[in-house]
């Protein structure tokens, strides 16, 4: 449990995005130590003040945290399991279809357009 008042968490969080930005923006590329500082710095606050609000209000942040590109791997495939449930998907909706000779689809589509004459006399 934690014991920090999440106002002052936030505002730690705030000064932590401040001087992310400020790292950013002086940053020489990705490998630099002071923007690596500073995004570690930034994650902590924002661990401190997602925990923080959490005890306090009961209501934690949208958002996550990935600690290295391990965990945004992981995360990236949990999204190619549901897009490969949209594919079993639609290949079982294909199935119901293959049953079908020719002549049954075409009754099947021959029945819409009746019942499009049947409204159009109304």
């Amino acid at each position: 449990m934690s014991t920090t008042d999440p106002r002052a968490a936030l505002t730690a969080l705030i000064d932590a995005l401040e001087r992310h930005y400020t790292a950013a923006v002086d940053s020489s590329g990705q490998d630099d130590p002071a923007l690596d500082r500073a995004n570690d710095r930034l994650a902590e606050a924002f661990d401190i003040y997602d925990g923080a609000l959490f005890d306090a209000v009961g209501t934690a942040t949208p958002l996550v945290v990935f600690d290295d590109e391990d965990d945004f791997d992981d995360f990236d495939d949990d999204d190619d399991d549901y897009e490969d449930d949209e594919d079993d998907d639609l290949d079982e909706d294909f199935e119901d279809f293959d049953d079908l000779d020719d002549d049954e689809f075409d009754d099947d589509a021959d029945d819409a357009d009746d019942d499009d004459e049947d409204d159009s006399r109304h």
